[in-house]
């Protein structure tokens, strides 16, 4: 069956809000017709991922109605379903509140929550958002009164860190707390480079210039343990010991090339919605004659204790631990094994 399959607009139905979240990674798109709106949750191509009914304006059918659904309207809830079977009044005042993640969604009507579209909503497999005015699991929506224990820490911790981001000074104080820790575990600072431009978050790379006993340079970002990566709690059990990274990597050579790589890879877990962890790979963007240590490796591999390398464990933000993850060149022949 296909259900909730555009986000156009162009099947008659009426765009009411378009938000996207602070790394531009996901768009919240609350549609409307004369029956019925719902919200859908889609990347900057228009793919959706995730799609939740939010309330019909007439009277509920006893059965789905295929006929609105084939021709891409959004669907009307069957009767069994809704906590008001005969209808209600349009939508009133519509805002999101953004996960910390920027993989998931509140809406809000009037600052009573309506909504929750999470990262791990796919309607492909059957599993849309939750919905305040939904009754039991549908395809289109499933009950938010029975997920409400589990979703109100993720909802009251997104406001707080929304709050205090967008404060004054907060960037300056999480920035000087980390390089505070690494003076400690690296010694002094050398060069500071901007490797985020406008766009959030906000990352930076410091060098650390080689200092006793290490004759070699490490370069770090600085900023990405200030967000939780997303859709980590889809992969691991136990996701606040691994939703907070910040990468390393040594070098004897110019630290600028190797500040390339982090630059790559410092913000593409909020870009691109997925994670970095102990044993992933990541390969080169770019042609591998370009790759910033030498055209004979096209990627590196990640490791949170690199052997040989400096303990950088100690820091903890948000009341999670930080997880530096080494990087190393890796071959061709390497990240296809």
């Amino acid at each position: 069956m296909a259900i909730l399959r555009s986000a156009s607009g162009e099947s008659g139905a009426e765009v009411v809000l378009a938000a996207g979240n602070p790394y531009g990674s996901r768009t919240l798109v609350v549609e409307r017709d004369e029956d019925s709106s719902v919200a859908y949750l889609c990347s900057p191509d228009g793919t959706v991922h995730g799609a939740v009914w939010l309330a019909n304006h007439r009277p509920a059918p006893a059965v789905v109605d295929l006929t609105r659904i084939n021709s891409g309207l959004p669907p009307l809830m069957p009767r069994a379903n809704t906590l008001h079977p005969d209808g209600r009044r349009p939508l009133g005042q519509l805002s999101p509140l953004w996960f910390e993640e920027g993989d998931g969604v509140a809406l809000y009507e009037d600052d009573d929550l309506l909504a929750v579209i999470p990262g791990w909503a796919d309607m492909s497999r059957g599993m849309p958002g939750y919905a305040r005015d939904a009754v039991g699991e549908s395809p289109f929506a499933w009950a938010l009164s029975e997920a409400l224990d589990g979703l109100r820490p993720r909802l009251s911790n997104a406001r707080s860190y929304w709050r205090w981001r967008h404060g004054e000074g907060s960037w300056a104080s999480f920035q000087q707390f980390v390089m505070g820790h690494l003076d400690g575990v690296l010694g002094p600072a050398g060069r500071y480079w901007d490797a985020s431009g406008e766009r959030l978050p906000t990352v930076g790379i410091t060098e650390r210039p080689p200092h006793g006993e290490r004759a070699f340079t490490v370069l770090s970002t600085v900023g990405m343990s200030c967000q939780r990566m997303p859709t980590v709690e889809q992969w691991i059990d136990k996701p606040g010991a691994y939703a907070r990274i910040e990468l390393a990597v040594a070098t004897r050579d110019d630290p600028r090339d190797a500040a390339l790589l982090l630059v790559w890879l410092s913000q593409y877990p909020w870009h691109s919605v997925t994670w970095l962890g102990h044993g992933h790979t990541a390969r080169w963007y770019h042609e591998p004659s370009t790759f910033p240590l030498g055209p004979q490796y096209s990627g590196v591999l990640m490791q949170a204790d690199a052997p040989h390398m400096p303990d950088m464990s100690g820091f903890a933000f948000g009341g999670e631990i930080v997880r530096w993850l080494w990087l190393t060149p890796v071959t061709t022949q390497a990240m296809d094994h």
